[in-house]
Parts: C-alpha cells; sequence; structure tokens
C-alpha cells in the first residue's frame, strides 16, 4: 500500500503523488472546497481514482488538526479494489432508511470486505441511514464513516462525489474489496452523563418534542442557563445520553438544529419515544482518554500495525478541547504506531461501538477506522 498526504491551501493547489492512487480522500474546509480549484487539478490530474471525502469542521493531517485548509490523501492498494456508488437524497425523497439501502445495493457483495460512508451531515437522520444499509449487507462486512462538517455554522454541507465532483444532498460509500485487506474500528467518547433520568414523551424520528411532557427546547434552555444564547451551536457542549432500551449501552445524540415555533430539537439520529436521556458534559482528559481507548479497542487482534488510519471526530470535542483538540489525535497516533492518518471533525460519526457489533450512528465520538494489507 502506497500512502501520500497533502495539506492544501488557497494558494496551493497542484498536488503530486508520484503514483496514480486506486483512492483519493479529500477533508476541507466548504469555502475552500467550493472554489473547486483543487478538485479540479486533481480529477485532472488523476482522471482513474476514486474519490471520496466532504466538508469538515475540522481538518485531521496525521498530528495535526487544522481549519482552512483541504488534507489530500492518495492510496494505491497493492492487492484491494475500490467500488463506489452515491445516492442523492432528493432522489428518495428525503428517506435516509431508502437512501441507505438503495446506496449499498450499488455495490457488488462478492469479496466485498468494508464499506466507507460519508454522508451530508444535515439533511439525513443517520440512524436511519445506517439501518437501511444494515438491512441490505451481510453481517460480515463492516461500515464506518462520517457526516460531513460546516464549521460550527450547521449551514449547508458538501460531499465529493466519487468522480471529484462536490455536491450537497448526498451519500457516498466505497466498498473495499479482497482477502488481503484488514480493518480495525472502534468508537469512543469519554462524556459523562449527569441528573436525573428524563423521559420522551413526544417525538418523530430524529425530531424531539417533548421531555417529561414539556416542551424539549424550553426545558434543554432551562438546562444550559447563558449557554441558550449559543443555540444550536452551544448545544455541542452539552449533548444528550440516549437510551430506548434498559440493557442498551447509550448512545450520545447532538443538536442539529433547534425550532422555535414548535419548541422542538433536532438530532442528528433518531430519539424514540418512551427513550430515557440524560444531559452529558466532558472535561478534557476524560475526552482524551475516550480517543486513547478507541486506539486501543481498534488495535485488537490485528497482526501487525496499520497502514492508514481514518479519524472522524465531533466538532463538539473540537469546541471543548480547543487548543488541546491535537492532543487527542497525538494518543491515537502513538497507540496505532503512527500511520499516516487523515480525518475530519464531523456533525456525526459512523462504526461499531465494539468488534461482532452492528454499525450505529455516534455523536461526541472520537471514531477510527484503520486499514492494512497482508
Amino acid at each position: 500500500m502506497k500512502i501520500k498526504q497533502f495539506v492544501a491551501t488557497r494558494s496551493d493547489s497542484s498536488q503530486n503523488f508520484g503514483f496514480s492512487p486506486d483512492l483519493i480522500l479529500v477533508f476541507g474546509n466548504r469555502e475552500l472546497l467550493q472554489e473547486e480549484t483543487i478538485l479540479d487539478a486533481l480529477k485532472s490530474s488523476y482522471p482513474g481514482a476514486v474519490f471520496c471525502g466532504c466538508s469538515t469542521s475540522g481538518e485531521i493531517a496525521n498530528e495535526s488538526v487544522k481549519d482552512g485548509t483541504a488534507v489530500i490523501t492518495g492510496i494505491q492498494f497493492d492487492k484491494t479494489t475500490a467500488k463506489a456508488a452515491k445516492i442523492h437524497l432528493s432522489a428518495v425523497d428525503f428517506n435516509s432508511t431508502e437512501a441507505g439501502k438503495k446506496l449499498v445495493s450499488q455495490l457488488p457483495l462478492d469479496s466485498l470486505k468494508h464499506v466507507l460512508v460519508i454522508s451530508d451531515g444535515l439533511k439525513v437522520n443517520g440512524t436511519d441511514l445506517v439501518k437501511g444499509m444494515t438491512q441490505v449487507l451481510p453481517s460480515s462486512v463492516t461500515i464506518t464513516g462520517g457526516l460531513a462538517g460546516d464549521g460550527a455554522n450547521f449551514q449547508q454541507t458538501s460531499v465529493i462525489e466519487p468522480d471529484g465532483t462536490l455536491t450537497s444532498e448526498v451519500v457516498v460509500a466505497i466498498g473495499l474489496y479482497g482477502d488481503a485487506l484488514t480493518v480495525g474500528y472502534s468508537s469512543r467518547g469519554g462524556w459523562d452523563s449527569f441528573g436525573v433520568d428524563r423521559q420522551v414523551t413526544r417525538s418523530t424520528g430524529n425530531i424531539l418534542f417533548e421531555i417529561d411532557g414539556q416542551p424539549a427546547l424550553d426545558l434543554y434552555k432551562s438546562f444550559l442557563g447563558d449557554e441558550a444564547k449559543g443555540l444550536p451551536a452551544s448545544g455541542l457542549l452539552f449533548p444528550l445520553s440516549m437510551r430506548d432500551r434498559e440493557d442498551r449501552t447509550p448512545v450520545v445524540r447532538t443538536i442539529l438544529a433547534i425550532n422555535e415555533t414548535d419548541k422542538s430539537l433536532t438530532f442528528a439520529g433518531d430519539i424514540p419515544e418512551g427513550s430515557f436521556v440524560k444531559l452529558m458534559k466532558a472535561n478534557n482528559d476524560r475526552l482524551i482518554n475516550g480517543a486513547e481507548e478507541a486506539a486501543k479497542v481498534a488495535a485488537q487482534g490485528l497482526n501487525h500495525h496499520p497502514e492508514f488510519a481514518l479519524l472522524v471526530s465531533c466538532i463538539g470535542r473540537k469546541l471543548v478541547l480547543k487548543q488541546m483538540v491535537e492532543e487527542e489525535v497525538e494518543v491515537v497516533s502513538e497507540v496505532l504506531n503512527r500511520p499516516v492518518i487523515t480525518g475530519f471533525y464531523s456533525y456525526g460519526e459512523l462504526a461499531p461501538f465494539d468488534r461482532d457489533t452492528q454499525c450505529d450512528l455516534h455523536n461526541q465520538t472520537m471514531t477510527i477506522t484503520t486499514l492494512s494489507e497482508a
């Protein structure tokens, strides 16, 4: 496996890998990507490559965290094949379950090992997207990925299609094929829940209307106090822990939007009626320890150190860690013996929590996917 990485800015759009990559990953600032200079140059130089990537809330380049750049990583596999699929959300009337089904149905199943998914970050229900994909794919095929970001703006996210075209309201899947490929993965948080369990008394999909019979937005604002003035962005600092069954590990849900008219909160994934939620908070040490634990779990069972790692971490973690944000990337790199690392800060992360568990939507986690070839 050959891997080379560049960090591009507005003044630097020419990149030469020195080989013909099978897969080009591009994660960058939305406005920079929309200028299309970087993508046009890559498409012209490498017309045979499969592209994948998105706009971000911060870019990850090895052990650095960037803003306002585009991190470009080219991978030439020795024995692995990459095939791509895409689905425009408008083609399925923004039904995320159908989007998931139709997306992965385009990928041949023979020798399929892993599916990397990059999705629009604002117009998709991540829970339903995963549900649709897992209904089609056999349990032996793993899924990881993330939802595109847009800084802390929550205005528009962009996804790079397999031909290198930048667009919105689309989901892309990259199928990786072959027995030579070894994939590691994990997702961990580090947030702590506090207060009492409160029951979701009215919701539809990923829209929460009432908690304990009270308007969800009003109750949430009362939790936040002065921080409520900064919603929805300030909600990233106070996600909800949600469990829909007594025997289920809680998942974290982050607010994407608020509605002052009906007093609702919109999340990146489902908040089922009857489920229980708690407010969460974090400190820097717990978040960094969570990233370290994710790396250790991702490395379990691997016969050798990974050559490449894709990190998808939540924008909420970046806002909490501030100037210490690179420490969560550095600890992952150290545990994995410093592979080539790329990735982005996201509006949602897709991965199984552990090996032998199904993919799920997460928020506020560090999610890791490692690749190596035998």
